[in-house]
């Protein structure tokens, strides 16, 4: 499929997104730096060749953006894959030559295989020599169930699902340690079902063998942002699997509208269980953590700073929101 004929995604037709339109989201909503990343569907299109182009053309906007827009942008870099080669070329130029934050992985590919799957493991084994910071954003997979609902209300929360799952399961998590993984929308299934997935490892040595933390404990090992998912229902799970320090603020801009960001950060300030400082973890402390050991744009220094951050999207980002003059945060 031709990426230029593109003009709808699971289900809505592709927002506009332009640089300036970010920068002016994230101004009139407090927000001062968002992580820039490709959304659904990715770049791999069914042909390697063209797929390693497009990465790369991605990956060097993300880097101009980044130039031109000092400290307000940061990217996650694309990789090609199924296309297993053309991955690992570009997590070399992108992390020695254009420094990127991380990398975006859809949670499947357009060849049906997901993250976790052994065939990935020597790009896994390069990620978690570098100590990468992965961003896995759902992706429509290959076989939907059969219904007219838009993919971004049922399939992407289940794929998102599925690729934890498979990250666990799989051994990939226990194998590659060094590599910080973020799922997008509170991590689709994945807190309401930890439990329920955990009892595999009651009956499986196999898997006790290869993943002998338990489903549990890797599941908690992850971060997971709140775009889409800022509500009490979402939450609530999710905190009690893995705590508000492994949360972070997304807004999935432009997919979602300027509204839905608003509505989020509202419902964040708004929620009863926030102390000021779980809300600080939220709203930048837990994002600038993470990035503190990447690119070094973010330097540690900025983590004692008024400067918070998200996640949105070029068409896909974390965001770091700002403490307004005089605020406070009440239990």
């Amino acid at each position: 499929m031709d990426a230029a004929g593109m003009v709808e995604v699971a289900g809505r037709e592709l927002p506009e997104w332009s640089p300036q339109l970010s920068l002016e989201v994230m101004d009139r909503q407090g927000i001062d730096t968002a992580l820039l990343s490709v959304s659904a569907t990715g770049v791999h299109f069914c042909d390697d060749a063209e797929a390693r182009w497009l990465a790369r053309a991605c990956n060097e906007y993300g880097a101009e953006l980044v130039a031109d827009h000092p400290g307000r942008f940061g990217y996650f870099a694309s990789l090609p894959l199924p296309d297993l080669d053309g991955s690992l070329a570009e997590v070399e130029h992108a992390l020695d030559v254009l420094g990127a934050e991380g990398f975006v992985l859809q949670s499947s590919n357009s060849d049906g295989s997901y993250v976790g799957d052994a065939r990935f493991d020597p790009l896994m084994a390069e990620l978690d020599r570098r100590a990468a910071l992965v961003f896995v954003h759902p992706a429509i997979p290959r076989t939907p169930m059969p219904t007219p609902i838009p993919a971004f209300a049922m399939e992407f929360p289940f794929d998102t699902t599925r690729a934890a799952f498979n990250l666990a399961y799989s051994g990939a998590l226990e194998r590659y340690p060094h590599i910080t993984c973020i799922l997008s929308h509170a991590g689709g299934t994945v807190p309401y079902l930890a439990s329920r997935f955990s009892l595999l490892w009651l009956v499986d040595p196999e898997l006790a063998e290869r993943a002998p933390q338990g489903a549990v404990a890797y599941l908690a090992r992850l971060y997971y942002d709140t775009a889409l998912s800022a509500n009490p229902h979402a939450l609530s799970s999710l905190v009690e699997l893995v705590g508000w320090d492994h949360v972070v603020f997304g807004s999935d801009f432009p997919f979602a509208p300027e509204l839905a960001a608003q509505l989020s950060i509202a419902s964040l300030e708004g929620d009863g269980r926030f102390d000021a400082e779980s809300l600080e973890l939220v709203r930048r402390r837990n994002a600038l953590g993470l990035l503190a050991g990447t690119s070094g744009r973010f330097a540690h220094s900025q983590l004692s700073s008024r400067r918070p951050i998200a996640r949105s999207r070029t068409v896909g980002t974390t965001f770091i929101r700002r403490r307004r003059p005089g605020q406070t945060f009440h239990h």
